[in-house]
């Protein structure tokens, strides 16, 4: 599947808003614990896997969608062509049976 820019960006804005919360956490108030930075590193990167599978996963939906649809499209136009062959072919014998009947002199 391609990766669009827009994926891209969005997943750099979201580890550096990432980083910045875990400078803010362990410098500016000082608490200075590993875990926690870790455990946030891990969270927004987990976020940002998480998005990015499903744009993944709603990109191959919409192209199996987009295959079904062309695939009933055809359908559809086999269906239509061969109801136009039939009723034509019907037709063709209703309008022969009834030059029959005249040619008879029924009427």
């Amino acid at each position: 599947m391609q990766v669009q820019v827009r994926d891209i960006v969005f997943g750099l804005i979201l580890v550096l808003s990432g980083f910045v919360l875990v400078y803010k956490l362990v410098y500016d108030y000082r608490r200075g614990d590993p875990v926690v930075a870790l455990s946030t590193i891990l969270v927004i990167g987990m976020i940002a896997a998480l998005l990015l599978s499903l744009s993944e996963r709603l990109s191959r939906f919409e192209i199996a969608l987009k295959e079904q649809e062309r695939s009933l499209h055809v359908s559809m136009h086999s269906v239509e062509e061969e109801v136009r062959d039939k009723v034509g072919g019907a037709m063709k014998r209703l309008e022969e049976v009834r030059e029959e009947l005249l040619r008879r002199g029924y009427r």
